[in-house]
């Protein structure tokens, strides 16, 4: 049998849409032939992505895993061809098995390292197998996209509306209702960062410097000037960008910060992903 290296392997799975155990498997039989490998996929009944791959997936949802009871959660960004496919059963299942799979298994890097792990509901099949099954039935090119795991209790949301998003939050605390909430909040509000200190300090210092400016053009006394400033960049940039420092949705004259001590819930990471978009 030829000896087949992993960049032929990975350079048929791109063309074929195939996971990568069959791809190694056609291209041995083949002598490392792709055209006769195709060939014999084909004849073998195979339906082969190769001819749609290059269509553009621009639907989508988010797989997620979470649990305030378990070791490690995870979201997957789960891409296809139309809108209709989104609210498919089948679909909403292999996005969230993606997800299960993820938070069961650490070390993962690559998307094609995720295909390889087993099915959660699919017996005896990995995940590549089962996304190759699904598209062999609905014709539908699926793609994976950004995926993450955080290790220890999380909890997450899928908003699956006009704007498509995910949200997976790393917790200490057990309130679980909160959390929930919280998640919607990110969903809604969609801060960039958790705490004052992630942001950028040239930009707070640039900000802050605009500000003070702008309160010194209106005459303001000296001595009161940097307390209305950076009471502006809490009301402003901080409650723009910033998790902890924004209003809370459900209470708005609460910052989320404070619900989240009054409720004895901490945030400790957070990841908010919108469909397509790379950041």
């Amino acid at each position: 049998m030829a000896e087949i290296t992993a960049e032929a392997v990975k350079r048929f799975r791109a063309r074929t849409g195939l996971p990568l155990m069959a791809c190694k498997q056609a291209l041995q039989e083949a002598g490392g032939d792709e055209e006769i490998a195709i060939q014999k996929l084909r004849e073998r009944g195979e339906k082969l992505a190769m001819k749609r791959g290059d269509r553009e997936t621009a639907f989508g949802r988010f797989g997620i895993a979470y649990g305030l009871d378990r070791p490690a959660g995870a979201i997957v960004e789960l891409k296809c061809e139309s809108a209709p496919v989104t609210q498919n059963e089948e679909f909403i299942q292999l996005a969230n098995d993606l997800a299960q799979a993820l938070a069961e298994s650490s070390g993962v890097e690559t998307v094609d390292q995720l295909l390889e792990l087993p099915s959660p509901s699919k017996e005896g099949m990995t995940l590549g197998e089962h996304k190759q099954d699904l598209f062999n039935r609905m014709g539908e090119v699926f793609n994976v996209g950004r995926f993450a795991r955080l290790e220890g209790p999380t909890y997450g949301y899928s908003h699956n509306a006009a704007t498509v998003a995910g949200v997976l939050v790393r917790v200490e605390g057990d309130n679980e209702a909160l959390a929930k909430d919280v998640c919607m909040h990110i969903a809604a509000m969609r801060p960039s960062v958790l705490s004052v200190d992630q942001l950028d300090p040239e930009l707070v210092e640039k900000e802050r410097a605009i500000l003070t400016q702008a309160v010194m053009q209106e005459g303001k006394p000296e001595h009161i000037a940097q307390k209305i400033v950076e009471g502006r960049l809490r009301a402003g940039l901080f409650a723009e960008r910033v998790l902890l420092e924004q209003p809370f949705v459900k209470e708005s004259k609460q910052t989320v910060g404070k619900v989240l001590e009054a409720g004895k819930l901490k945030i400790l990471e957070f990841i908010h992903w919108e469909l397509g978009q790379e950041s």
